[in-house]
């Protein structure tokens, strides 16, 4: 998707000088991929508490990973004639519809977390999220660090309608392909979910091929394959498990030595960037097509400094 980037420190002058502010009658519509979920349910609170500080009203859904309970929402926030609308998709192939929906009712339109699959984005449509290229990247080049350059390595991924489980996958393929004496043994969905994920890390133990490594779509699902280890007697620490979100549990993960590497995304950013898009485009402002909040790479070197 072609589009200049905002950086997160513009983003907040942008706040601050007032170009991102909202009157009280502002109303904004919220459907969320699924409220059960750590990181969503960050990103979530991140939107009430940005909303909240600035006087708009929320009226938020829970699509509960349903992509046409997703697409009635929208519908129903069209029809309510709401100010602005935010989604976060449940499945990315979904939201051409979704915007030319939103353009059809010209109400401005805020994609958040997911990058949505539509090859260009109308003027009053924008997307808040962070670039999948540098995530799965900067796992996978830790995990071929803890490697020491050879073993073999299964990968966890999300839901395969996700943009962002394919272009982690494709990140630590892309990385691993530099080092020849790692191979990619074993790759499936775990579809974000930790008890999916130590099913699937269960059924690879059972296998009997050899696991040096795990590198997971999300902390979650690397959580989960942490658990499986610890079920079938392996010592998690004997293996190199990478996942990305650095989310509270990951972070603990970290501090006890279970995860080797996390990749911070910036759930608050995303939730505030979100809400001051949104209210940009609702009084005409001008706004990048992408509003960038970049990932961070997180070791047991700097874990403490993401702890809050």
């Amino acid at each position: 998707m072609r589009g200049r980037f905002l950086t997160t420190a513009a983003l907040a002058l942008l706040a601050m000088s007032g170009l991102a502010g909202g009157a009280s009658a502002t109303t904004i519509g919220v459907t969320m991929d699924k409220f059960d979920d750590n990181f969503l349910t960050s990103v979530r609170n991140a939107i009430q508490a940005e909303a909240k500080d600035k006087g708009v009203t929320l009226q938020i859904e829970d699509a509960g990973d349903d992509t046409g309970k997703q697409i009635s929402q929208i519908q129903n926030f069209i029809a309510q004639k709401v100010d602005a609308i935010i989604v976060n998709p449940v499945d990315t192939s979904a939201t051409p519809k979704m915007t030319q929906l939103a353009v059809a009712a010209k109400i401005p339109l805020v994609y958040v977390n997911r990058k949505p699959e539509d090859k260009t984005l109308p003027s009053n449509v924008a997307f808040v999220g962070s670039n999948e290229k540098v995530s799965g990247t900067l796992e996978a080049e830790e995990l071929a660090k803890c490697l020491k350059g050879k073993g073999n390595i299964v990968i966890m991924e999300g839901q395969l309608s996700n943009n962002a489980a394919l272009d982690r996958t494709a990140d630590v393929e892309e990385v691993m392909a530099k080092h020849p004496d790692i191979k990619i043994t074993q790759k499936q969905t775990a579809e974000w979910g930790r008890n999916k994920a130590i099913d699937l890390m269960n059924n690879w133990i059972t296998q009997g091929g050899k696991i040096d490594g795990v590198a997971s779509n999300n902390d979650e699902m690397a959580i989960g394959a942490i658990l499986a280890l610890k079920q079938a007697g392996v010592d998690p620490k004997s293996v190199c498990i990478g996942g990305i979100d650095a989310t509270a549990d990951g972070l603990a993960e970290v501090a006890n030595g279970n995860l080797y590497v996390t990749v911070f995304q910036n759930a608050k950013g995303q939730g505030k960037g979100a809400v001051d898009t949104a209210l940009a485009l609702i009084k005409g402002e001008k706004v990048p097509s992408f509003v960038d909040v970049p990932f961070e790479k997180v070791t047991k070197d700097n874990y403490k400094q993401y702890a809050q």
